[in-house]
């Protein structure tokens, strides 16, 4: 790469036009913004052209001016070629995710080792043959096309699935039946961060969408530079259109909130969590949906919102649920601890939280995850590395230690009724081990599931030790 610098000062770069006429003013300070652009006289219905706006053709040009340039230096670098041989050698080895359960089949992703996007596979029981369910390699010819968030129903024959184009923030949902993998009609738009959480009768899922725009589909999504306001949890019944799909919840007093929902693994209450912006902080409100004398379809008819009931109603703090026996909630929580505690509630009684899992002294707790009928999976981070505990999730007293070396935890998959939990790991030494521990043993082991290895490199020939 020595070469590119030596050759810099031959180098013409594209020059960015300034406008220095351009001035924000900030509480009395005048602060020069000469790229954003004031509009041609030719050009009277545009106030301002961005040079950040992608649909700009003066930023087209200056970006085609920009990749030229760069091609032209990488195209001059000698050891261009060794680079990118030797950065294939490194990735060019299989690569796993960690198996979910979803009815009686298992699903999981693989990657062969060069493949641009990584496969999702289905298997009714893990020593049985697996099968390709979705395969976004086959989107498009430029890889253009990506698999951004996908759901399971809890009965496994149905994903609901997110692709996104060139990048961009916007996706399109699509559902597929499991059995014959084919996609169905659903295309459901103007989806941006959303959740996918399906109701276990497996009619239908809550997701998140923004109002399409006034122009209709003459705004391209991906591009457009409005502001992102009026966020809206809506629930799709699989195979009907998106227009019939039911609105449960808005906020148009607040058009910054953002709404993600879940539903309890018992299927009888739908939890809302609100935040507002990028905060990380939550509210939390809930709707008893197994009560609804005519289920979450029958507000389709009043175009009314579902009766969430609110459980806490400011920003004041983080809450994730992590389990629930009837009102009985179990929240992983910052509120008046910094580093993460496990608190319980009466939903219906909300006036009393006692803690399950105090605060620690100097760890910080990552997640919890209810297993095995009343245990809990809980991961802390303990001088940079995880720790895995498995505890009693009534009284939240520690049941073992897990083994683990130095390194982290990538991915825990488990569920409350399970037995056994899949947990990826990763180190200095590893780019990834997935273990599978059975949790109904009197002394649970961390057995190697899957090992993600890489050509040529030894483990066993290296030691890590932690200096305190």
């Amino acid at each position: 790469m020595g070469s590119v610098s030596g050759d810099a000062t031959h180098l013409s770069y594209p020059p960015a036009r300034r406008d220095d006429s351009v001035v924000d003013d900030y509480h009395g300070v005048q602060v020069p913004d000469p790229y954003r652009w004031q509009a041609p006289t030719h050009q009277p219905t545009s106030p301002t052209l961005w040079l950040e706006d992608p649909s700009s053709k003066e930023t087209e040009e200056f970006m085609d001016r920009q990749v030229e340039l760069c091609e032209k230096v990488l195209a001059g670098c000698p050891d261009a070629e060794n680079l990118r041989k030797e950065i294939k050698r490194l990735f060019d080895h299989p690569r796993y995710s960690a198996p979910i359960r979803r009815g009686n089949k298992y699903f999981y992703f693989h990657n062969s080792g060069m493949q641009d996007q990584s496969v999702l596979y289905m298997q009714d029981d893990l020593e049985g043959k697996a099968e390709v369910l979705f395969d976004p390699n086959t989107l498009s010819a430029d890889g253009s096309v990506i698999l951004t968030i996908f759901s399971i129903s809890e009965d496994g024959n149905y994903m609901a699935y997110g692709l996104n184009e060139n990048g961009s923030d916007w996706v399109t949902i699509h559902v597929m039946n499991t059995t014959d993998k084919q996609p169905m009609p659903d295309k459901l738009s103007w989806v941006k961060f959303s959740c996918m959480g399906w109701t276990h009768d497996g009619k239908g899922f809550f997701y998140g969408r923004f109002p399409a725009p006034r122009d209709g589909g003459d705004l391209d999504a991906g591009v457009e530079m409005n502001v992102n306001v009026n966020h809206q949890l809506c629930y799709h019944v699989v195979g009907t259109d998106q227009s019939e799909d039911i609105v449960c919840w808005k906020d148009p007093e607040n058009p910054k909130h953002s709404f993600r929902a879940s539903v309890t693994e018992d299927g009888k209450y739908v939890i809302l969590g609100t935040n507002e912006g990028c905060g990380s902080n939550n509210k939390l409100y809930y709707c008893e949906i197994s009560s609804l004398p005519r289920g979450i379809q029958g507000f389709r008819e009043t175009h009314k919102m579902l009766p969430f009931v609110k459980l806490i109603d400011n920003f004041d703090a983080q809450y994730q649920i992590v389990a629930n026996d009837g009102d009985e909630f179990i929240f992983l929580t910052n509120k008046g601890a910094p580093k993460c505690k496990l608190v319980r509630v009466n939903i219906k009684n909300p006036d009393v939280w006692t803690d399950v899992l105090p605060e620690h002294e100097k760890d910080v707790l990552e997640s919890a995850d209810a297993v095995n009928s009343n245990q809990l999976l809980v991961c802390y981070m303990s001088d940079v590395k995880s720790i895995l505990q498995l505890r009693d999730l009534s009284t939240g007293n520690l049941i073992h230690q897990l083994p683990l070396d130095i390194g982290s935890i990538s991915e825990i998959s488990c569920r409350r009724e399970d037995k056994e939990a899949f947990i990826g790991f990763v180190s200095f030494l590893s780019p990834g081990i997935i273990y599978r521990c059975n949790l109904a043993s009197t002394i649970p082991e961390m057995k190697v599931f899957r090992e993600i290895s890489v050509p040529g490199f030894d483990r066993t020939r290296f030691q890590v030790k932690q200096v305190v």
